[in-house]
C-alpha cells in the first residue's frame, strides 16, 4: 500500500471539498499527508464510491450515531465486503444512508457475517421477517384464509414496525446489489436477480400489511381474501421504487372484505410502497373487491385486450392461496384466447400508441421507460408476441420479460441474436433505472440532462462504468445509453418482422425459423387481413440470391413496421411489391430506400393509404427522390411553387418538334407533378387551397403546351388564319381542380385577316386545332384521364365547339340564360392568345356581374335549378350526408351560394369579381353580405368537402364523390385527411357531418332564404 498511496491526497481520491481532510482525520483515516496506518484500503474504497463526498458525510453521521463505532471502524479495516457495501451504498442512496444513520446497529446487515455466503434471502425468509415485525406467526396459515395468522401490532405501531423492517430488508438487498461497485472482488448481482428479490420483498410486505388489516377488521370465520400481484410484481421483475399493482378477489366480496383490502393498501402505502388497484375490472370505477365468479364474468363479457395483456403477469401474492390459485386457473385460459378477438388488431395498435403518448415531449430523449427505445418498448413487444404465439406454445408464457424473451428466441419466434441483444439492452436500461431510483428512493425513469455532468458522472459510477481510454466515464455512459436506445428503437423490426423473413427465405438447415402458421398468426396480429397473401409477397420480394433480394431482406423489417401503422397494410405491401417489380431495373431504387430512412418511411405511409400513388409511381419513379427530408440550404421539393412548375413544363414541351412527342412530354410532366402534389398532400405538407392551385396550374400548363404544339402542326403548311384562346371554366377557372377533375373550357377564336369568309375560315381552322387538343389529351392512357370538356359552351353539346369573339357576344346578348351567366362567373383565360382571352373576359363581365344585380325572377330561377339538381342528380343509393359534391353542405351548396351573392352584388362590389370560391367568401364577408360566422361555416364546409373528395381519389385511385361508409377505405380516407392511424374512422365521419350540417344551415338561410 505504501507504493499505492505515495503522494496521495484527498483530492486525488476525488475528495475535493475543503471539509474532507478534517473529517477524515476525525475518523482516524487520515494523518498529515496520507492515509492513517491501517486505513489505506478504507480510503481507496471510499474513492470508489459513486459520490465520495456523500458517502463520507453519511459515514461521519453514522460514527456519531453508532454507540459501537470503534467496532465498526475496526471491521472496516479488515472486512473487504463491509467496506465495499458501506461506501457504495452511502454514496448511491441518500434515503438508505439516512435509514442506516437512524438505525446505526443495522451496519451488521452489511458485514461479512457467516450467513452472508448462504443463498440470498428467499420469499419465505423475507415474509417471515416482515410478519414477525408486526407480531404475526410466520408458521400459521396466511392472513386472509380461514384461521390465518393476524398481526398483534395495529395502527401506527404496525406501520412503523413494518416500515423499519421493510427498509432493513431493502438495505441489505441494495448493499448486495452495490457491493461490486465498491470493490471488484465482490460478486455481481444481475439486474434480473435484484428485480426478482425486490418482487419477493414486495410480496412479503403484502403478507404483513394484510395481517395488520385483518387484525383491524375481523372477517367472518370462513371468509377468504386473496391478493393477486400484477405488473412487475407479478412478473418477478420489480423496481426499487414502483407502485405495486394488485387485484383483490374474495369470498364473500362483502363490506368487510372491502375494508380489509382498503386498509391493507393504506398500511403498505404508509410503510413500504403505493399499491395500485386500477388494473381491476372497470378500473377506478369498479368494485375494489370481487368474487371469483364476478371476475370471471367480467373477463368473459367485457374485458379489453389490454386487460388480458395485464393478466399475463398475474400471480397469487398474499392471502388465501387456494383462492388465489383458483383465480389464476380461471383467467389464464382467457388470456391465451385474446388474440382471437375481433378487436385484437385495433387494440394492439392502440396499445402501441399509448407507449409514446404518455411521454412529455421535453423528456422524450431521456425517458428510460416510456421513450422510444425504452423499457416499455421491449415489454410491450414481448407481451404481444406471447399473446399471439402463447395460444399454442405454453413454453413462452412466462410472466418475466427476460425469461419470455429467452423462450421466444429459443422456440424460433425471434432471432437468437436479436433476443440476446435486446435482453442485454433491457438489463442495461433496468440497471440505470435502479440506480436512479435508489438515489433518493423516488420513482423516476428520467436520465439526467446531457449538460448535467455531475449527475451523469454519479450515475455512471453507480452503474460500474469506467472510462475506456478514449472517453471519460460520462462519455461512456452517454454512448452506451444511445447505443442501447437505438438498438431497442428497432424493436418491432427485430421482434416482429425479421423472423417472418427468415421463415420465407432460404436458410441453413439448422436455422430456427417460425412455422407458416406462426408467421400467419403474427401478421394477422399486426394488422394484415390476408396473412397468406402477405407471406406470398414476402417470398416474392426476398426469394433468390440476387443483390436486390438481399437488400429487400434488410429493408423489409423496417418497411413492414411502417406499413403496420398504415390504414391498409395488405394493399400497401401489394403496392410495394408491384412498385419493386416495376422498378427492378432502376439501379438507385433500393439503395435510396436503404440509405434514406425518411424516404422509406414516407413511401410506406403513402402505399398503405393510396392506390393513386403506386399507379403513378411506377411511371414516375424519379419522384421518390423528392421524399427525402430537406437538408440545410436545400428546399423541400415536394412543395415547389406552381408557377415554377408551369414554366418548366412549358419550356420542356416547347422543345419538342412533333405533336405526339409534345403531348407525351406534357403527359409525363403532368404525371410527375400530380404524384408530387399527391405525396405532399398525403404527408400533410400542402393545405387544400395549395393542392387545388397546384393541380389547376399544371392542367393549365398542359393545355397551353398542347395547344401550342397543335397550332405548330396545323401551321406547318401556312400561317394561322386565326388567333385562339382557351377559357377555363368551372373548377379549372376557379383554380380549384381536384385529382380527378375534368378541364371545363370554352374555345374562342378571332380571324387574323378581314373579309367576308375570314370568320368561317378562322372557325374551321380553330375547330381543327381544338379537336386535335381534345383528341391528343383524351386518348387512352394508364394515367388519370385528361378530359377537355367544352359542354358549357353556348347550346351545349349541340353548339359549335369554337366560336369567334363576336359570335359569343351576340349569343350572350340575345340568348343567354341565368345559368349561363352563373357559369361565366368562373371564366378566366388559361391558354392561347392572351390578348384575345382578356377581351373575352371584358366582354362577359357585364353579363356575369350585372350592374343592377339580379331581378327576383332570376333569383327564383337559380333556386329552382339548384333544387332540381339536389333532387335529380344525386346518384341512387348515395348518402346525402356524406356526398361531397351534391350532399348537404357540400361543394355545390357552398359554390351556388357564393355565386348567387356574386350575381346579385358584384356589379356594385368590384371585390366580389373573383373566380375563387374561398376568395368570394372572404370578400362577401368583408362587404357585409355574410356575417363572419356564416363565412367561416361555409369556408369550413367547402374546405372539408374538397379535402374529402380529393382523399377519395387518392385512396381509391379513381374519382368519387361519395365517402366510403365503413371498412379500410374509410380508414384510409380518414388517415389521408390527417386523422391518427388506427383510430376510429367514425370520428372523421362525425366531424364531416357536423361541419357540413352547419354549412347547410347557412345555405338554407342565405341561398334559399328560409
Amino acid at each position: 500500500m505504501a507504493d499505492r498511496s505515495g503522494g496521495t491526497s484527498p483530492a486525488r481520491l476525488g475528495l475535493v471539498e475543503p471539509w474532507t481532510a478534517p473529517t477524515l482525520e476525525k475518523l482516524g483515516w487520515w494523518a498529515g499527508d496520507g492515509p492513517a496506518a491501517g486505513a489505506e484500503e478504507i480510503m481507496w474504497a471510499l474513492a470508489r464510491s459513486p459520490d465520495p463526498h456523500l458517502a463520507l458525510r453519511t459515514v461521519e453521521r453514522l460514527a456519531e450515531a453508532a454507540a459501537d463505532w470503534p467496532t465498526v471502524d475496526a471491521e472496516l479495516r479488515t472486512d473487504v465486503g463491509l467496506r465495499a457495501r458501506l461506501f457504495a451504498l452511502t454514496g448511491s442512496s441518500t434515503a438508505l444512508g439516512d435509514h442506516l444513520v437512524a438505525h446505526p446497529d443495522r451496519w451488521l446487515l452489511l458485514a461479512d457475517t457467516p450467513d452472508r455466503h448462504d443463498p440470498p434471502p428467499d420469499l419465505a425468509r423475507r415474509t417471515a421477517n416482515l410478519l414477525r415485525a408486526v407480531g404475526a406467526d410466520p408458521g400459521a396459515a396466511p392472513a386472509g384464509s380461514p384461521g390465518g395468522s393476524v398481526a398483534t401490532l395495529t395502527g401506527t405501531d404496525a406501520v412503523t414496525a413494518l416500515r423499519t423492517a421493510y427498509r432493513d430488508e431493502l438495505l441489505g438487498l441494495a448493499a448486495a446489489d452495490l457491493a461490486a461497485v465498491g470493490d471488484a472482488s465482490q460478486a455481481v448481482m444481475e439486474v434480473d436477480d435484484v428485480a426478482a428479490q425486490l418482487a419477493d420483498l414486495a410480496l412479503a410486505a403484502l403478507h404483513a400489511a394484510l395481517a395488520v388489516a385483518v387484525a383491524e377488521n375481523t372477517p367472518e370465520p370462513d371468509a377468504r381474501l386473496a391478493v393477486i400481484a400484477m405488473g412487475k410484481t407479478g412478473g418477478h421483475e420489480l423496481n426499487y421504487v414502483s407502485d405495486v399493482d394488485v387485484v383483490f378477489v374474495a369470498e364473500p366480496a362483502d363490506a368487510t372484505a372491502t375494508r380489509i383490502a382498503s386498509r391493507m393498501m393504506r398500511v403498505a402505502g404508509e410503510a413500504c410502497f403505493e399499491i395500485d388497484a386500477n388494473l381491476r375490472p372497470e378500473g377506478k370505477q369498479g368494485a375494489l373487491v370481487r368474487t371469483l365468479e364476478g371476475h370471471s364474468s367480467y373477463y368473459r363479457r367485457w374485458a379489453k385486450t389490454w386487460e388480458f395483456q395485464a393478466l399475463l403477469k398475474a400471480r397469487p401474492a398474499a392471502g388465501d392461496p387456494e383462492l388465489g390459485q383458483a383465480y389464476l386457473d380461471t383467467v389464464s385460459p382467457m388470456v391465451w384466447k385474446a388474440a382471437e378477438r375481433e378487436d385484437f388488431v385495433a387494440d394492439v395498435q392502440a396499445m402501441r400508441r399509448r407507449v409514446e403518448e404518455h411521454v412529455r415531449p421535453d423528456h422524450a430523449e431521456r425517458e428510460l421507460k416510456l421513450g422510444r427505445g425504452g423499457l416499455r418498448d421491449v415489454e410491450f413487444a414481448v407481451q404481444l408476441l406471447q399473446l399471439v404465439h402463447g395460444r399454442t406454445d405454453p413454453e413462452i408464457r412466462s410472466p418475466s420479460t427476460l425469461k419470455a424473451l429467452e423462450a421466444l428466441a429459443g422456440n424460433g419466434y425471434i432471432g437468437r441474436d436479436d433476443g440476446a441483444n435486446l435482453a442485454a439492452s433491457y438489463r442495461f436500461l433496468r440497471l440505470l433505472e435502479h440506480r436512479l431510483q435508489l438515489q433518493r428512493m423516488r420513482r423516476t425513469h428520467l436520465l439526467p440532462a446531457e449538460d448535467d455532468t455531475e449527475a451523469l458522472r454519479w450515475l455512471a459510477r453507480a452503474a460500474r462504468l469506467r472510462h475506456d481510454g478514449r472517453r471519460d466515464v460520462v462519455g461512456v455512459l452517454l454512448d452506451e445509453w444511445h447505443r442501447n436506445a437505438r438498438r431497442v428503437r428497432r424493436l418491432h423490426e427485430k421482434l416482429f418482422y425479421r423472423p417472418l423473413l427468415d421463415s420465407v427465405s432460404r436458410l441453413p438447415a439448422d436455422a430456427v425459423t417460425m412455422s407458416a402458421a406462426a408467421a400467419k398468426a403474427r401478421l394477422q396480429a399486426l394488422g394484415w387481413a390476408s396473412p397468406e397473401g402477405a407471406l406470398n409477397h414476402l417470398r416474392a420480394l426476398t426469394g433468390g440470391v440476387s443483390r436486390a433480394a438481399q437488400i429487400q431482406h434488410t429493408l423489409l423489417p423496417v418497411l413492414l413496421e411502417d406499413l403496420a401503422d398504415s390504414p391498409d397494410p395488405d394493399r400497401g405491401l401489394l403496392s410495394y411489391r408491384k412498385v419493386s417489380e416495376a422498378l427492378a431495373l432502376t439501379p438507385w431504387y433500393l439503395r435510396l430506400l436503404r440509405d434514406e430512412g425518411a424516404v422509406a418511411q414516407r413511401l410506406m405511409r403513402l402505399l398503405g393509404t393510396s392506390l393513386l400513388v403506386p399507379d403513378l409511381l411506377v411511371r414516375a419513379p424519379e419522384v421518390l427522390r423528392l421524399l427525402a427530408l430537406p437538408g440545410a440550404g436545400r428546399p423541400d421539393e415536394l412543395t415547389r411553387d406552381p408557377a415554377d412548375v408551369a414554366a418548366s413544363l412549358l419550356a420542356t414541351v416547347g422543345r419538342q418538334n412533333a405533336l405526339d412527342q409534345a403531348v407525351g412530354s406534357a403527359r409525363s410532366l403532368r404525371r410527375h407533378e400530380m404524384l408530387r402534389v399527391a405525396c405532399a398532400d398525403l404527408l400533410g405538407l400542402l393545405p387544400v387551397a395549395d393542392v387545388c392551385e397546384a393541380l389547376s396550374s399544371v392542367w393549365c400548363a398542359v393545355l397551353s403546351a398542347t395547344l401550342s404544339a397543335a397550332i405548330k402542326q396545323h401551321t406547318a403548311s401556312g400561317p394561322a388564319p386565326a388567333r385562339i384562346a382557351v377559357i377555363g371554366m368551372g373548377r379549372l377557372g376557379g383554380s380549384e381542380l381536384g385529382y380527378g377533375s375534368d378541364a371545363d373550357v370554352l374555345f374562342v377564336c378571332e380571324a387574323v385577316e378581314t373579309g367576308p369568309d375570314a370568320d368561317a375560315a378562322a372557325v374551321k381552322w380553330a375547330t381543327q386545332v381544338a379537336e386535335t387538343v381534345r383528341r391528343s389529351l383524351g386518348s387512352a392512357s394508364p394515367d388519370p384521364a385528361l378530359v377537355v370538356d367544352a359542354d358549357l359552351r353556348p347550346e351545349g353539346r349541340q353548339g359549335a365547339l369554337v366560336r369567334t369573339l363576336r359570335s359569343y357576344r351576340e349569343y350572350y346578348a340575345r340568348w343567354a340564360e341565368v345559368w349561363e351567366a352563373q357559369a361565366l362567373l368562373r371564366a378566366r383565360p388559361v391558354a392561347g392568345d392572351g390578348d384575345l382571352g382578356e377581351r373575352f373576359v371584358e366582354m362577359i363581365d357585364p353579363i356575369r356581374y350585372p350592374a343592377d344585380g339580379l331581378p327576383a325572377a332570376a333569383v327564383t330561377e337559380i333556386r329552382r335549378i339548384k333544387a332540381r339538381v339536389d333532387a335529380e342528380r344525386l346518384p341512387r343509393g348515395a348518402d346525402r350526408t356524406t356526398h361531397t359534391k351534391l350532399g348537404h353542405g357540400g361543394l355545390a351548396d357552398v359554390e351556388w351560394t357564393v355565386q348567387l351573392l356574386q350575381l346579385q352584388h358584384a356589379g356594385e362590389v368590384p371585390e366580389l369579381r373573383t373566380t375563387s370560391t374561398l376568395a368570394g367568401l372572404r370578400e362577401a364577408a368583408a362587404a357585409g353580405l355574410l356575417t363572419a360566422d356564416d363565412a367561416a361555416e361555409l369556408t369550413s364546409g367547402w374546405t372539408t368537402a374538397t379535402r374529402a373528395r380529393n382523399a377519395v381519389m387518392l385512396v381509391k385511385g379513381k374519382p368519387g364523390d361519395q365517402l366510403p361508409r365503413s371498412g379500410r377505405e374509410l380508414a384510409a380516407v380518414a388517415s389521408a385527411l390527417g386523422y391518427p392511424p388506427g383510430g376510429d374512422p367514425g370520428v372523421f365521419l362525425d366531424d364531416y357531418r357536423r361541419t357540413t350540417r352547419r354549412a347547410r344551415a347557412v345555405v338554407e338561410r342565405v341561398f334559399y332564404g328560409w
